[in-house]
């Protein structure tokens, strides 16, 4: 199963973090995938440090289509609420969406990804 790797994750291996060593597995084993969302996250910043060879390479990773689902999210967004998870942006619940609908296990650094996972069955890369 591929997995879904969130900007967060991505700034933790831009900066070589605690994530960048399971990261690098993955990429190695080509098991990365990332969607447009993401992409928009990532890229601007990067083309403001004229960082255009890591661009280069972070659009070489497959895509996974976004189709967005608005009851799904809608519904998302509630069980969020009923269950105390607060805040949660539209953005992320695009992508925990389209993680769930591709079937893809996500990796991301944000809390609220974890606990959204106890709820909703999203299956979390460590």
């Amino acid at each position: 199963m591929s997995v879904l790797v969130d900007s967060s994750v991505w700034i933790d291996y831009f900066r070589a973090g605690r994530h960048a060593e399971r990261l690098e597995a993955l990429i190695e084993e080509n098991q990365i995938v990332t969607n447009e969302l993401i992409l928009a996250e990532l890229v601007p910043a990067l083309q403001i440090k004229r960082q255009n060879a890591l661009i280069s390479l972070l659009r070489e990773i497959e895509r996974t289509p976004l189709a967005p689902d608005w009851d799904e999210i809608i519904r998302l967004q509630v069980l969020c609420l009923r269950h105390g998870i607060n805040a949660v942006g539209i953005p992320d619940l695009l992508i925990v969406q389209n993680a769930l609908q591709n079937d893809l296990r996500l990796m991301a650094r944000d809390r609220h990804f974890a606990l959204m996972s106890r709820h909703i069955g999203l299956q979390l890369e460590i």
